[in-house]
């Protein structure tokens, strides 16, 4: 009888303790915010947090899908950064070229659903920041919503 007791409760000790590390590790990725890997050996990272209000006209247009707006303010990205609508949500990207070294013609403009590199004439899709063939993405950042502000942050 003593030895049945003893192997029941090693039994039940060790199945706790699986389910305790199942339970641990399970928190453990649960837990974690989605990560934006922004290694990129041309833009330094700087950290900024900037509010873009939804109901200011400059900003009015991010209500809707497919629409993008810049953002040039000075300590804002490495050379600002565009706000997107993709529809389901919001993006975030940094303004500056992010395959060529820093220089006068390394900030990007918006055309439409894209950013152009002017210095080689490559696209990105604001998207998903991808350019077809090229090494680095663009630069992303973390955008929160709260109501009718969105929150740029990294």
């Amino acid at each position: 009888m003593m030895v049945f007791r003893k192997l029941i409760e090693h039994i039940t000790s060790s199945f706790y303790k699986k389910i305790v590390v199942f339970i641990f590790i399970g928190c453990l990725f649960s837990c974690s915010k989605e990560t934006i890997n922004n290694n990129n050996p041309y833009l330094p990272n700087y950290t900024f947090t900037y509010n873009v209000d939804l109901n200011l006209p400059s900003h009015s247009n991010l209500q809707f899908a497919g629409n993008g707006i810049t953002v040039t303010t000075q300590g804002v990205g490495v050379r600002g950064v565009f706000v997107f609508n993709t529809g389901s949500g919001y993006t975030a990207w940094d303004m500056a070229c992010p395959n060529q070294s820093l220089s006068s013609c390394s900030t990007m403009t918006l055309s439409g659903i894209n950013a152009v590199c002017p210095c080689d004439d490559k696209k990105y899709s604001l998207y998903t920041g991808q350019s077809a063939g090229m090494t680095y993405p663009l630069k992303a950042y973390r955008v929160e919503v709260n109501g009718t502000v969105l929150r740029i942050y990294n």
